[in-house]
């Protein structure tokens, strides 16, 4: 309980931030600044690819309320989305598991976030689908908050912030109390050694937007019960926060689910791909 809320804590800066951009961007969208971020998106895969692999779950959180507010495309999301790992590498380090190992989980999901996330931009191009414009307004528009009319940029980044934080805060908090009734000795009964069983089943605990799941999936590996394969299902599939503020953020509900299937299918598509090569 004490690491749930920790966490939960550490994501504030994280929040206000993020928010504090999106004001920034939507006040001066029109301008310079909105030019740049056009032409950044074309790269936006391998930035945040790069972000999501630092071991902790505020990049993603940010990325889902960029996406929301149009900052980034939806490869750049998933990009961040597969090659975030929450609290699994530094578990993996207090495990004493061998460097050559973690260095290779790092590296295979920052290469596979690349590869899809370029791979997706790509698709949608060739087909033309239409991206979204920077838009902090539909952002305030679904959280019914009303900010814009109160001027500046600090009072509505700070209430983006406090309303997102305390969504956050309640809806993991029933998740880490069922965690903590349930936990890894059921996740044990899961069969998550058993080859393309244990990927989808670790897949979709993956999904589960709470570091204990990460942790609990560290442990299982460490001790055996958890293949490589399924470890890196979980991995890929564990987006820490992220999943939780798009649903809060975003306010297309097909968009969601597509995502959110998305980042199941291909975390454990690349899971079965890569297990072996742990």
């Amino acid at each position: 309980m004490i690491e749930f809320i920790k966490e939960t804590l550490l994501l504030l800066p994280f929040l206000f931030g993020t928010y504090l951009v999106l004001e920034t961007i939507e006040a001066k969208a029109g301008g310079a600044l909105g030019r740049w971020l056009e032409r950044a998106r074309s790269v936006g895969p391998l930035a945040g690819s790069l972000a999501g692999a630092l071991p902790q779950c505020g990049v993603s959180a940010a990325a889902a309320s960029f996406y929301a507010g149009g900052v980034v495309t939806v490869g750049t999301l998933l990009s961040v989305f597969l090659s975030t790992s929450d609290e699994l590498l530094p578990v993996l380090v207090s495990k004493h598991v061998p460097v050559s190992v973690i260095a290779k989980i790092v590296g295979i999901k920052i290469l596979c976030a690349i590869a899809v996330g370029f791979t997706v931009n790509g698709v949608l191009v060739l087909f033309r689908k239409h991206r979204r414009e920077v838009s902090v307004g539909e952002l305030c528009e679904h959280s019914h908050c009303h900010c814009s009319s109160r001027g500046g940029i600090l009072v509505p980044a700070l209430i983006h912030t406090v309303e997102i934080f305390f969504f956050i805060a309640v809806v993991s908090g029933v998740i880490e109390l069922a965690m903590h009734y349930f936990g890894e000795d059921c996740l044990e009964t899961l069969h998550m050694s058993t080859p393309i069983v244990g990927e989808l089943a670790a897949g979709a605990i993956g999904l589960v937007p709470n570091c204990a799941v990460s942790v609990a999936s560290a442990e299982l590996y460490v001790n055996g019960a958890l293949s490589g394969g399924a470890l890196m299902a979980s991995s890929f599939t564990s987006s820490g926060l992220g999943l939780l503020v798009l649903l809060r953020t975003n306010r297309n509900l097909r968009e969601n689910i597509c995502i959110v299937l998305s980042v199941y299918v291909i975390g454990v598509l690349l899971g079965m791909l890569t297990g072996p090569l742990l």
